[in-house]
């Protein structure tokens, strides 16, 4: 009988704690992903002076990187790694036309 009761009490406290975790996961906030992708909307946007938007593209990729690890934050953190990688693209690109 004593033996039900711990198990009892075991899986309940287990329970107790999964459910603390998933609040508490809840709860923390984004920021490293919102951070990423208004870098990588800041770097797109001043990508045509090529060394902003080579420097921006390649914070917003670190940050997307980062951002990605995370699962509530990883759909910003691919959005922000998509924008740094065309704003990279873009300054090449005007780079290359000025040169021309």
């Amino acid at each position: 009988m004593s033996e039900n009761t711990t198990d009892s009490s075991t899986a309940t406290t287990d329970r107790l704690l999964a459910e603390a975790r998933k609040k508490t996961a809840r709860q923390q906030s984004p920021v490293l992903g919102k951070a990423a992708l208004i870098v990588g909307i800041i770097a797109l946007v001043v990508s045509p002076i090529s060394i902003a938007g080579w420097v921006g593209g390649l914070a917003a990729l670190v940050l997307g990187g980062l951002a990605v690890r995370d699962e509530q934050t990883a759909k910003f953190g691919k959005i922000a790694l998509v924008l740094g990688f065309v704003a990279i693209l873009v300054g090449v690109f005007f780079f290359t036309m000025n040169i021309a």
